[in-house]
């Protein structure tokens, strides 16, 4: 049992340390240091090994129901289910283009908030994914008994992507508010499954120290960071903020996933 506490310090450390240098701009891709995007992301990449490193430490304790489900998809029993989700940020315009991503590996399922709609082509989503929205949140429930939608999502799903994550999403979780159907996913959520956000904003609000304080609240929660990128931004800046790209979101979360489930398969094995 001290071995495990010993771990987890560790585990949590690293992820601390990594998290900081992305933030303050020592990692490329900031305001501070303008190197090719590459090296960003080999720090990102390494933080995902860190987890599973983490994950294999743990291997020898009682694995989790999250564990557990995550071995029957690589088992092939099933496959993934992945709850997708946009706040308000332009980069929804990726949504749809995210969703056919997962949708083609995972069963996906969609939330949007008010804002996001205005940036979220519906047409175009996948057919097989259905779009929950706020106003789903209240015209489902009509009396005790009836399910709870929010709670109904988080039992739903394995894994929980939301991308884009706006500054005002952010800040929402950090501060546990929960006013919208995604937020309150967010604040029912099992926080033994895989949960990932992919941040986009401006440059100056990355910056902001409110996000530094922001994103260390939330991985506390454990929640894991798909850290922006530097283009030229749509308001015509140019900076860090710009959303990753959704194939490499998605194929984070794959690696993620599998490696997490395989070690999960040892230990129920």
């Amino acid at each position: 049992m001290e071995e495990e506490r010993e771990g987890t310090s560790a585990h949590t450390s690293n992820r601390k340390t990594l998290l900081s240098l992305i933030l303050c701009g020592f990692l490329p891709n900031t305001s501070k240091n303008r190197v090719s995007s590459y090296l960003q992301h080999f720090f990102w990449l390494l933080l995902i090994l860190i987890e599973t490193a983490h994950a294999q430490v743990m291997a020898h304790s009682e694995p989790s129901s999250a564990d557990r489900e995550l071995f029957q998809v690589y088992s092939g029993a099933r496959r993934p289910r992945i709850l997708l989700a946009a706040s308000g940020s332009v980069a929804a315009i990726k949504f749809a283009n995210l969703c056919h991503c997962f949708s083609e590996w995972a069963e996906v399922k969609a939330v949007a908030t008010k804002a996001s709609l205005h940036f979220i082509d519906i047409a175009s989503l996948p057919k097989d994914v259905t779009l929950y929205t706020d106003e789903d949140e209240w015209s489902t429930w009509k009396k005790i008994g009836d399910a709870v939608l929010h709670i109904e999502l988080r039992r739903w799903a394995d894994i929980m992507v939301i991308a884009p994550l706006s500054a005002n999403t952010l800040g929402k979780i950090a501060g546990g508010l929960c006013d919208n159907l995604l937020t309150c996913i967010v604040r029912a959520w099992d926080y033994s499954k895989p949960f990932f956000v992919a941040p986009a904003m401006n440059t100056l609000m990355w910056n902001n120290p409110f996000t530094e304080r922001h994103l260390m609240t939330i991985d506390d929660l454990g929640i894991s960071l798909i850290p922006p990128v530097t283009k030229r931004l749509a308001c015509g800046d140019y900076g860090n903020g710009a959303m990753a790209e959704p194939s490499l979101i998605f194929s984070t979360v794959r690696l993620f996933v599998e490696k997490r489930a395989q070690s999960s398969g040892r230990n129920i094995q």
